[in-house]
C-alpha cells in the first residue's frame, strides 16, 4: 500500500511517501503556507497513486494534547472528508528531532536544512508508522 505522511504547519507542510512494499520511506515535497493545502496533497495523492495518509500528531512529551494537537485533529478531519481516503495519525514526538540530526551530518546550510526539515521529519513519522504496523518477524532475529 502506498502511504503519504504528512508533516503538518501553519508555515511549511512536509510530505514523505513510502514505496508500495511499505519498506522504503522517503522525503518527497515541501508545501509552503497554506493556500491550497488541501487541494494540493490531494493532487500528490492522485499523481503518486497514495491509498491513504499518515498524519503526524505533535503530542507533549507526557503524552499529553496541546494547541498543536487540535490543529492537526482538526485538519485530519478536513483532509478525511475532502481526500476520502484513510487518515492515520501517528505520534510524532522527537520526528523533528531526529530529521534536524539526520539533516545536521550532510552539513546543510541554515536555509537548506530548513526547506528539507519538515518533509524528512515526514519520512521519519512514516517510518515509526510503517515499523509500529509491520510485526516483527522472529526469523529477524540474530545469531549468536
Amino acid at each position: 500500500m502506498r502511504y503519504l505522511a504528512i508533516d503538518y504547519g501553519t508555515k511549511r507542510t512536509g510530505l514523505a511517501i513510502c514505496d508500495s512494499d511499505e519498506t522504503i520511506a522517503s522525503p518527497l515535497a515541501i508545501i509552503q503556507g497554506q493556500k491550497e493545502l488541501l487541494k494540493k496533497i490531494a493532487e500528490v495523492v492522485e499523481t503518486e497513486n497514495v491509498e491513504a495518509v499518515v498524519l503526524g500528531l505533535p503530542l507533549n512529551m507526557d503524552g499529553s494534547e496541546g494547541s498543536q494537537t487540535k490543529l492537526v485533529l482538526k485538519f485530519a478531519e478536513q483532509l478525511k472528508g475532502y481526500l476520502h481516503i484513510p487518515v492515520h495519525l501517528q505520534d510524532e514526538r522527537l520526528s523533528s528531532f531526529s530529521a534536524e540530526e539526520k539533516l545536521a551530518s550532510a552539513n546543510f546550510t541554515k536555509e537548506k536544512m530548513r526547506k528539507r526539515l519538515d518533509a524528512v521529519a515526514a519520512a521519519e513519522i512514516l517510518e515509526a508508522f510503517l515499523e509500529q504496523k509491520t510485526p516483527r518477524n522472529s526469523a529477524e532475529t540474530s545469531i549468536p
